[in-house]
């Protein structure tokens, strides 16, 4: 059996139903629902449970400090065609540094470098036939956006389990940030 895994940060439920009532007026948009808003912290793919339970201990040894985080502006992924489009993240050299350290965790097991720059955001739609004119008018609306800062006093490592609407995603793990 395998597992489709990734690190993510959950923000509090509060702040995931606030952000539903951004999710309008863009075309071809497949709105996340609020129990599926995170942000990610290291992909790590398909994995046999084997793996998933090292990968556990290895994000278990992670030693992090709490820290605020916020949410700020918008963008897209996908230049002329579309895919995604996503809140930002205020800059955070904790929210970093804890990124940094889930993808150390994976490479001592051995695995595959993501291969991707880390991009910290919130993916609130996935997108099919949407114009990028449609997804700058979504990103001039939200240009001023900001969350109120939270605490981030945790993150989690998630399995992913496609469905016919949305995707589920299930805490596998929990791990505490210090303070």
């Amino acid at each position: 059996m395998s597992l489709r895994l990734f690190a993510a940060i959950r923000p509090p439920d509060e702040l995931c139903e606030r952000l539903a009532g951004l999710q309008r007026g863009v075309p071809g948009a497949r709105w996340r629902p609020p129990d599926n808003l995170h942000i990610t912290l290291r992909f790590f793919g398909e994995q046999d449970v084997h793996v998933a339970e090292a990968l556990d201990i290895e994000l278990a040894r992670i030693r992090a400090t709490g820290f605020d985080l916020q949410l700020k502006g918008a963008g897209w992924f996908g230049a002329s065609e579309p895919s995604t489009l996503w809140l930002g993240v205020a800059e955070s050299p904790q929210l970093e540094k804890l990124a940094a350290d889930c993808d150390k965790a994976a490479r001592r097991l051995g695995l595959a470098p993501d291969g991707r720059k880390f991009t910290p955001h919130l993916t609130v739609a996935y997108l099919r036939g949407t114009q990028p004119d449609d997804c700058a008018r979504f990103v001039r609306r939200l240009a001023m956006f900001a969350s109120e800062p939270f605490l981030v006093d945790r993150f989690a490592l998630y399995s992913s389990h496609l469905g016919k609407r949305a995707s589920d995603y299930r805490a596998e793990a929990e791990y505490p940030l210090l303070g």
